[in-house]
């Protein structure tokens, strides 16, 4: 018999995100993802009440009690091993970055207790790499996509951020909340898909992060893109890649990103972007950097929404 239709529980505007509401909402929703047929079991035609698996196949793939699966999908994760987490996330099939997400909300680790409003600091050495890559636009990403370093040519690219108030300084925010930057990225789609998952990915690390829920409750309530994204709880990670963008003063440019840990501090992500040697892309490059100053102020995502 099928459970009875199961519904997302609302999201927590303020304080810290509901990690067992997490938990539960991230194997709801990558059960309803998988077919019978997906996984080699039997679909004997039976109405399907809830879209996917049911939670007794998923636990027969998994080789636990649909009893102790139900209750690991209601959100008690307490004392459930690596090895049982395993077995459901293979019966699942989850991605690395899925599988590490599951991990964390499943078995948090204890972390000591960090003063809320402590700012994130870049290293010196990591502002001057920043400022010697000359012609070639890099900036450091840190918790809840903040915004937190970058060189003049990110700012050509991109749009002054020293123009922005510091908390305005992040992806999210100016991704989902100000009109220019679905001119500036020709797939604005992925690039908000991107943003959403990383924020995920953040909520499962630090789900008592008030700052992290504060912004999700935000975006919640001002983009209706962003509650639906919100709810898929997708989560991956995008280390490198191309993005096309099309820039107020020199037209299209197709970038190639690369993302690299910062040394010393895990939750601060150095990206950098590049074109190709010889394309019309690296040409707008260098007309950029020739421009300077001029570049800089006419960039299309320093504008207010």
């Amino acid at each position: 018999m099928d459970e009875h239709p199961e519904s997302a529980s609302p999201e927590p505007v303020g304080g810290a995100l509901d990690r067992r509401a997490e938990l539960s909402e991230f194997l709801r929703t990558r059960r309803a993802r998988l077919k019978p047929e997906d996984v080699g079991l039997p679909d004997f035609g039976r109405h399907r009440r809830v879209p996917g698996l049911r939670r007794e196949e998923l636990a027969q793939l998994a080789g636990v009690s649909v009893a102790y699966y139900t209750r690991l999908e209601q959100g008690n994760g307490r004392n459930v091993s690596a090895e049982v987490l395993d077995s459901i996330a293979r019966a699942l099939r989850l991605t690395d970055a899925e599988h590490a997400h599951l991990t964390h909300l499943a078995k948090p680790k204890q972390h000591k207790k960090k003063p809320a409003a402590r700012t994130q600091q870049v290293r010196g050495a990591l502002r001057t790499l920043l400022d010697s890559m000359d012609g070639f636009p890099a900036y450091v990403v840190g918790r809840r996509s903040d915004i937190l370093a970058w060189n003049r040519m990110a700012a050509a690219v991109f749009g002054d951020w020293a123009e922005l108030p510091a908390q305005e300084r992040n992806w999210a925010r100016m991704v989902f909340l100000r009109p220019a930057y679905r001119d500036l990225f020709v797939d604005w789609e992925q690039k908000a898909i991107d943003i959403v998952c990383a924020l995920r990915m953040d909520a499962g690390c630090h789900p008592d992060d008030p700052r992290l829920s504060a912004l999700v409750g935000e975006l919640s309530v001002k983009s209706e893109e962003f509650r639906r994204l919100w709810a898929t709880h997708d989560v991956k990670e995008k280390n490198h890649g191309v993005k096309r963008l099309r820039h107020s003063l020199v037209g299209d440019l197709d970038l190639n990103f690369e993302s690299f840990g910062a040394v010393g501090d895990q939750d601060q992500t150095l990206v950098t972007y590049h074109a190709e040697p010889g394309s019309p892309s690296a040409q707008a490059l260098r007309l950029l950097a020739s421009w300077g100053a001029d570049a800089t102020r006419a960039g299309t995502s320093a504008p207010s929404a």
